[in-house]
């Protein structure tokens, strides 16, 4: 053994004063350095002045990305307390902005409510930061504290003017540490959806974002909603049939617990329940969800068995039956939430469950008894539902992989690989029988699995379950990925790590990738969000100079290679189709691992894909047509 290992004492034992640890491991407090990371840190400010909102002191929240690329965060509260902190013994609000875990979310009666429960948000941001300064309107006066490389007093609390005795407020500027991020470009799109988001969340509350970067952008986009979210609902449901025009609006309130739902049926086949808590997403539910979705389905059984809808020999509707085409949100603001994981992803909280069972089931009842007509169309297409499941469960037998025997073949269709560890097998479907051959003879046939397409599947946007189930492509594909579908639907059984969508560069290619991503998304979801999707990268030129070939992906990749070459001498074709090329060349440009380039296809905001989605492969034509017009200036390299 090394004699330099054998030494172990006080002095290798490291302690992060302050904000150093933040610095050193901020993955442990944002989550991610990537982009992702990196808007995370204006989302810790904003939910500051968020919690003024809940309290009742702030009405006005201002997001500003400044032409340096900073982020300003304006509110009108009541200000971060200038005074000095007793155990600190430096002002509050360098207190707040240098100390992990210091906050007005502890108890002492500074919030009620608030989003952010472990103080650590504007600490945070301050470690994270290159520079951050605070300006506080108080008492007349205007106090200003300034932070540099990563939470160093740069200028302590100052008094630098003076103002109106009744405005108050804070507003943070911070520039991102580009040491710490691997980007620190932000981008607007992402910003606005969650903008509007929180303010269909905070009825009444008034955000306005606006982008100094791009010179045209003056006054921003101001985003309030009186309506809240039922409003929220509004907007989800752009585009589709409602079965009834009111949004279902439901309210009550226990304990200094909030609670709200907002509902709406369409004709559609999906379901759009998205769930909150303090303004954040709990995207696997909980206590708050749970009590809902019980009270739906017992509520609706029973007016259905009351009314004679529903026979006593049927069947019960499930809770699946009576979600299709339900768009609801779901919300609750509560003093000590509780939540399980990290990620603040589900709500553990056992009394909520009885307060949303309660107010939902008082509420909910009362409406279908005082709107027959509306009701009998509710529970009618709840029945449809049931009738469809039960088709489904017929048709999804057929599309059970009992064991690698099964799927030698799949009727001639999948060629699969010898390998078993699916950690390292993928599979690619790919678009028509020719680049399907080209793909079986220049696979790595170890680990690549080969599934043809023949034509475009079915849309399953605008289908049932049971129909898309009688569809034979649809069918082999869910028996290839061995995961099952719907309540059977189990990720660890997935046969692929990688899954890749290989379609030409054209019109059709382009069609029949969003076919299968519209399948993926409504019945493999999770796989999406684990990050198994994505789409092979065909390069769209070959370029030759001697005995070089070099494959560029376009236009961009291709000026700015031929402006690095020292000759003129050079030949550049435009790349065939996937079925026009030869085993060799498909392998070289799009198949072998050490060459290839792949897009990984993810989802990072559920709510707008599904928009997306409904928009793009749904009924409606006019939104699409909407869509279309306003992105055909965009559309480039088009092989029609």
């Amino acid at each position: 053994m090394n004699e330099n290992n054998m030494h172990y004492d006080a002095s290798d034992i490291q302690v992060l004063e302050g904000l150093e640890a933040v610095r050193k491991r901020p993955g442990m407090y944002i989550g991610t350095t990537d982009v992702k990371g990196l808007h995370h840190l204006v989302w810790e400010i904003v939910d500051n002045s968020i919690d003024e909102a809940l309290a009742g002191y702030c009405k006005n929240i201002e997001i500003i990305i400044n032409k340096d690329n900073s982020v300003t965060v304006k509110d009108d509260g009541r200000g971060i307390p200038v005074g000095i902190h007793p155990k600190t013994k430096i002002s509050t609000v360098e207190t707040v902005y240098t100390v992990l875990h210091a906050g007005g979310k502890f108890g002492g009666g500074g919030y009620k409510v608030s989003g952010g429960l472990h103080g650590v948000g504007a600490s945070v941001v301050n470690a994270l930061s290159k520079w951050v300064n605070v300006t506080v309107y108080k008492d007349g006066k205007i106090y200003e504290v300034k932070f540099e490389n990563g939470g160093k007093t740069l200028q302590g609390l100052t008094v630098v003017g003076n103002c109106d005795i009744n405005r108050t407020g804070t507003t943070v500027t911070f520039k991102p540490d580009p040491d710490i991020f691997d980007t620190d470009i932000y981008d607007y799109s992402t910003l606005k959806t969650r903008t509007r988001e929180l303010a269909f969340l905070n009825r009444g509350l008034r955000l306005t974002l606006r982008d100094d970067r791009d010179m045209e952008d003056t006054t921003g986009e101001t985003f309030i909603y009186e309506g809240g979210i039922s409003e929220y609902v509004k907007f989800i449901n752009k585009g589709k049939t409602p079965l009834h025009d009111e949004i279902i609006h439901l309210e009550g309130e226990e304990d200094n617990i909030v609670f709200e739902v907002a509902m709406q049926y369409t004709n559609d086949e999906n379901n759009r329940i998205y769930s909150f808590v303090n303004n954040i997403n709990t995207h696997d539910g909980g206590t708050h969800e749970e009590g809902v979705r019980r009270a739906l389905t017992r509520i609706i059984n029973n007016y259905a068995r009351k009314t004679n809808l529903l026979k006593e020999k049927d069947e019960a509707l499930s809770g699946d039956d009576v979600k299709e085409g339900l768009t609801m949100i779901v919300s609750c603001k509560h003093p000590n939430p509780q939540f399980e994981g990290q990620t603040k992803g589900r709500l553990g909280n056992s009394e909520v469950r009885k307060l949303a069972d309660n107010v939902f089931s008082e509420g909910f009842e009362r409406f279908l008894l005082e709107n027959p007509e509306k009701a009998r169309i509710i529970v009618e297409k709840s029945m449809l539902a049931a009738r469809a499941r039960v088709a489904a469960k017929k048709a999804r037998e057929l599309t059970r992989r009992k064991n690698d025997l099964d799927v030698v073949n799949f009727g001639g269709k999948l060629v699969d690989c010898k390998e078993k560890d699916p950690s390292v097998c993928e599979i690619f479907l790919v678009e028509g029988d020719s680049a399907g051959g080209s793909a079986i003879k220049g696979r790595n046939s170890m680990t690549q699995a080969i599934l043809p397409l023949r034509g475009k599947i079915l849309n399953v946007e605008k289908a049932r379950m049971d129909r898309a189930l009688a569809n034979e492509e649809i069918r082999t594909i869910i028996t290839a990925f061995g995961t099952g579908i719907g309540q059977e639907f189990n990720l660890s059984k997935l046969r692929y790590d990688k899954i890749i969508i290989m379609t030409d560069a054209d019109v059709d290619g382009s069609h029949i990738r969003v076919l299968l991503l519209t399948l993926f998304y409504r019945f493999f979801r999770p796989i999406v969000e684990a990050g198994h999707v994505y789409a092979a990268q065909p390069p769209l030129f070959c370029i030759k100079h001697g005995k070089t070939i070099k494959y560029v992906l376009n236009e961009e990749e291709r000026d700015e290679y031929l402006s690095k070459l020292n000759t003129t001498k050079y030949e550049i074709t435009r790349m065939k189709g996937l079925g026009e090329m030869d085993a060799e060349e498909l392998n070289e440009t799009t198949m072998d691992i050490e060459k290839r380039v792949l897009r990984k296809i993810t989802v990072d905001d559920i709510i707008a894909a599904d928009a997306v989605f409904s928009k793009l492969m749904g009924e409606e034509v006019e939104p699409r047509r909407e869509f279309i017009e306003q992105n055909a200036v965009y559309a480039e390299n088009l092989d029609i």
